[in-house]
């Protein structure tokens, strides 16, 4: 090729060339152009993000736990006899939840939840942002205005804000919430609130409530196989409970197991070993959603603890009641279950009960409570008889009002009379027929005996032992219903008396205007044995919240009821009434045993109130709708037998106290023309148990089969049983 032509040819090649770096040039001029426009756009979005988070979402964007309390349930508990501390019941409002600490959680749950709900939970600062990429793009995709992508961290703050709605703004703001929460809280107290404040379905929040409702179990005692199961169900907690489909819930928990496998939280082994495991959950899917049945003992302690809620704090029974089930509150009581069940055994058992001979249409009502007279403890009690089916139901044994009959004599009537001196035990009057005697008081009012008869001049024991009407108004007639009504009042705490109570029939044979409560009379009959000392009763000791600080001491109160001596006085005369009186139906030999029996008008209500050296109870029978009550013997009587006969095997005999002093038999006290007996100065009185006052080889008397005696009687308004 000649010069020329090699001289043309380089000449248009270079201009190709500087065509194209021409081209290429103004491309990267362009491209830079654009890089910087987009760049300064990013900038100026970047700056306008940041003036819209400052100005419009910074003040959403401080998340602090200690904000917030969870709600949390209250626990009940009782000492065994070991003295460990044992739940009774737990108490839920809304939330049924109890907090659990991270060391009490097993690793593998914590493992588990990482594994299927946030696998780089422990590498980002509270948001994945591969997840949340992935996220975004689906939902710009899918032109949705929702997306996922939420981490642990995330979840946790939607939680305790209650902020669920589903728009990029809230997104927005949970994102940045995150990374500003991590900033101030480890992975462990994360981890360990999300587990407490987590829903997982059935009405269990938290992992207390969980492992409890689906395995009957403490979370630390969870298999890692039933840690899956139950982390599965967060995602959907319908779907996935086994209350609802089993099979639903083993799909996802083997999900969970693989991946935790790929990620290396566990091995082959244990991965096949837990995917074998039969899991075994506290109930089945038809039995999903039945409530949870307090028993008498607990409502009573729910209703003890309010009302000492709303006395100390001022406030509502809504706001107590409200506290009482949401606080996280710890309860200790003094439940014996020992005792309880033997309880039980007598009032869940519909054929233990004593049968009529006239059969009611009505199911035969009971009610007890049983006490350690010398603390006023509660240890067991029950409001009625059969299986308890509901809750808040009316308690028999605390909330019901019944006459008490002449089991309320001792009390009314004897007690403040030997306390005034104004009685002794053997102090003589005349049981004679109205026409006879005159009541001072009340000339136009005097009252029949049970059966009719009359004995001429008794002691005031015989009185007591064959309760005489007679001799307990002739009594009252002296002493003034002012009297006994403020001793009941002020010296045995009654509450349940009314102005109208204020008269013979009430307080003379316990014909009361509304009646007292079981509660009451045992709490009443425990100051007989305790040498004159009037105990508050109660069924828990103390509360706490659920860090263990105070919140209500329930202190045993006491004050001096009456004198020792005038307690022990009484206490005689009605070990008197239970051996060889009225009340032979409730002894059982292997123990003495102190008490009286109670029949009210038209033997409506039938009650037997007595006391061993160990506990006192006191039993009511009758119906809901008062009628009168055909059995043989008195059922109240029966059934304190049966039930302290059980409460009492195997305890040592334990002697009753007797009286230091108990006063001669020559003053006639009812004729109206022998004075009355003054007070006798009375040797200094020992706290410690006196001699014995019953025979050191009981022997059981034969028990009569008879029919009660006149049951039909021509003037109903004054006819007792006893």
């Amino acid at each position: 090729m000649d010069s020329n032509k090699l001289h043309r040819v380089e000449k248009a090649a270079g201009g190709a060339a500087g065509a194209v770096f021409g081209a290429v040039g103004l491309a990267l001029k362009i491209l830079a152009t654009v890089l910087l426009i987009f760049l300064t756009t990013a900038l100026l979005f970047a700056c306008i993000f940041a003036f819209y988070v400052k100005t419009t979402l910074q003040d959403d964007l401080d998340v602090s736990l200690s904000d917030y309390s969870l709600s949390e349930s209250s626990i009940i508990y009782y000492e065994d006899s070991n003295g460990e501390w044992q739940e009774l019941a737990t108490l839920s409002g809304s939330e049924n939840r109890i907090w659990v600490d991270l060391e009490d959680i097993p690793d593998h749950l914590v493992k588990a939840l990482v594994a299927i709900e946030d696998r780089r939970f422990y590498e980002h600062k509270g948001v994945d942002w591969f997840r949340t990429l992935a996220a975004i793009t689906t939902m710009f995709s899918s032109s949705d205005d929702i997306f996922g992508g939420s981490t642990i961290t995330q979840q946790l703050i939607k939680n305790l804000t209650g902020n669920n709605d589903v728009t990029v703004k809230r997104k927005l703001i949970e994102i940045f919430q995150a990374l500003e929460f991590e900033q101030k809280y480890d992975k462990d107290e994360i981890i360990t609130w999300y587990l407490n404040a987590v829903y997982f379905g059935e009405g269990s929040y938290g992992i207390y409530a969980a492992a409890k409702t689906y395995f009957d179990k403490e979370p630390s005692e969870l298999t890692l196989a039933e840690s899956a199961a139950i982390v599965g169900i967060v995602n959907l907690t319908t779907y996935y409970s086994p209350f609802y489909s089993e099979e639903n819930n083993k799909n996802r928990q083997e999900t969970i197991l693989r991946e935790m496998y790929e990620q290396g939280y566990i091995n082959y082994d244990e991965y096949t070993s837990a995917v074998n495991e039969q899991l075994v959950f506290a109930r089945s899917a038809n039995e999903a959603g039945q409530q949870e049945i307090y028993s008498w003992y607990v409502e009573t302690v729910i209703e003890d603890v309010k009302a000492d809620l709303m006395e100390q704090k001022g406030i509502s029974a809504d706001a107590a009641e409200q506290l009482l089930y949401s606080g996280g509150y710890r309860i200790y009581t003094c439940y014996d279950p020992e005792i309880q069940a033997d309880v039980d055994a007598v009032y869940q058992n519909l054929d233990a009960l004593p049968k009529s001979y006239r059969p009611s249409e009505q199911q035969l009502q009971s009610a007890i409570v049983i006490m350690d007279p010398y603390t006023g403890e509660i240890v067991a009690l029950a409001g009625g008889v059969g299986e308890k089916t509901a809750n808040l139901i009316t308690n028999r044994a605390t909330q019901s009002e019944r006459p008490p009959g002449s089991s309320f004599k001792p009390l009314s009537v004897y007690a403040p009379a030997i306390e005034a001196g104004l009685i002794t035990q053997n102090t003589l009057v005349n049981d004679a027929p109205a026409g006879e005697i005159t009541l001072s008081g009340n000339p136009n009012w005097y009252p029949n005996n049970a059966d009719h008869t009359n004995r001429g001049i008794v002691t005031i024991r015989q009185a007591v032992m064959s309760s005489l009407n007679t001799v307990a108004a002739q009594v009252l007639d002296k002493l003034g219903v002012d009297a006994s009504y403020s001793f009941l009042e002020n010296n045995l705490g009654f509450t349940t008396l009314i102005e109208q109570d204020r008269n013979y029939s009430s307080l003379a044979l316990g014909e009361l205007t509304n009646g007292a409560t079981v509660r009451e009379m045992t709490q009443a009959f425990c100051t007989f044995i305790n040498g004159g000392i009037f105990t508050e009763s109660h069924v828990y000791t103390q509360v706490t919240d659920s860090s263990g600080s105070l919140v209500l001491e329930n202190n045993i109160e006491t004050h001096v009821a009456m004198k020792a001596n005038t307690a022990y006085n009484v206490l005689d005369m009605l070990y008197g009434a239970a051996t060889s009186g009225t009340g032979t139906e409730a002894n059982f030999w292997s123990q003495p045993v102190a008490g009286k029996t109670g029949t009210s008008s038209y033997n409506w209500n039938r009650w037997f109130c007595g006391t061993t050296g160990y506990y006192t109870a006191a039993v009511w029978t009758g119906y809901d709708m008062p009628e009168q009550m055909y059995f043989y013997g008195n059922p109240a009587a029966q059934i304190w037998r049966s039930v302290m006969s059980a409460v009492h095997e195997g305890l040592e005999w334990k002697s009753l106290p007797s009286p230091s002093y108990v006063g001669g038999d020559t003053m006639i006290f009812g004729d109206l023309t022998s004075p009355s007996p003054s007070p006798s100065e009375e040797p200094e009185e020992s706290t410690e148990p006196d001699t014995p006052v019953e025979p050191s080889e009981p022997v059981e008397p034969e028990q009569s089969t008879a029919p009660d005696s006149g049951t039909e009687d021509d003037d109903p308004g004054y006819y007792f049983e006893e």
